[in-house]
């Protein structure tokens, strides 16, 4: 074995060690504690109780799924038009506007969201004194508390997610490929249709893993915005490992979890294998 074989297994070791305690070791505890009973004995109780969850499982999925393609239908345009920017300073102001928000706490951004969409909150009291202006009354929109609420949160906490990738692929394009799809007469809807969105489209999927993955698992979001009306599947999952709802139970709890990873480890091979697909057919484009 010669020295940069050595270097190289040396270098790797801290990240193989921190992979093994932070990974490997926290998914063994999950599949042990789905499986057995609390003395320890092996059982499929646990995972027969997950059907009694069919209905929260399919409302985290519909509402991440929302979120996901709102986050992609907002990131796109944002993404694209920073991109097309000449000026590199501006799109790195812009990027970093983007993502100054994620420099404070996501519960500090959820809360703030709450004072906005409160029955008394500000929204609704600049909406009644603007209307009372007019000579109008008005008693306020229902914003918190409900579904709508909780995508609203999910949006505005995961967009960045979806825009910077999204973003970091557009730059990468070959300008010379749009002139020349230019030059030989093609508008911009096909520039646009045939050339940028197949080879951004690796940007795209990894947006909507890296957005519908936190979105599916929320549980803060719902509880503060949703004001605990709809129930994630999050939720149960840290009700039954904090005793929130109930006496504490790691087992039942770990294998809701168990079955979430499961499904997300599904969602992100789906995405992986498109992204192959799509990585393949952008470069037969070029």
């Amino acid at each position: 074995m010669n020295d940069s074989v050595k270097m190289r297994k040396a270098m790797t070791a801290p990240y193989t060690v921190w992979m093994a305690v932070f990974v490997v070791v926290p998914i063994a505890l999950v599949v042990y504690f789905s499986f057995t009973n609390v003395g320890g004995k092996f059982t499929l109780d646990n995972i027969k109780a997950i059907g009694e969850f069919r209905g929260t499982y399919l409302i985290s999925i519909e509402l991440a799924f929302v979120a996901t393609v709102i986050c992609l239908i907002l990131a796109y345009p944002i993404a694209y038009s920073i991109s097309r920017m000449k000026d590199e300073r501006r799109q790195q102001t812009m990027i970093m506007l983007i993502m100054l928000p994620m420099w404070m706490n996501f519960l500090i951004r959820t809360y703030a969201w709450m004072t906005l969409i409160e029955d008394t909150g500000l929204i609704n009291t600049f909406i009644k004194w603007f209307l009372h202006l007019f000579g109008y009354e008005f008693e306020g929109f229902s914003m918190i508390n409900t579904q709508g609420a909780i995508i609203l949160g999910m949006v505005y906490n995961f967009l960045p997610y979806m825009v910077l990738p999204i973003y970091t692929v557009l730059t990468k394009i070959d300008e010379s490929v749009i002139e020349a799809g230019r030059d030989l007469g093609a508008s911009g809807r096909k520039i646009f249709t045939m050339i940028i969105l197949p080879q951004s489209a690796p940007g795209i999927i990894s947006g909507i893993t890296m957005v519908f993955v936190p979105a599916v698992s929320t549980f803060i979001i719902s509880k503060l915005l949703g004001g605990g009306m709809t129930y994630l599947i999050g939720d149960i999952i840290e009700n039954y490992f904090l005793g929130n709802a109930g006496e504490v139970n790691y087992n039942v709890g770990a294998a809701l979890s168990l079955v979430l990873m499961i499904l997300i480890l599904i969602s992100m091979g789906i995405m992986n294998r498109f992204d192959k697909e799509t990585g393949e057919e952008a470069g037969g484009i070029i």
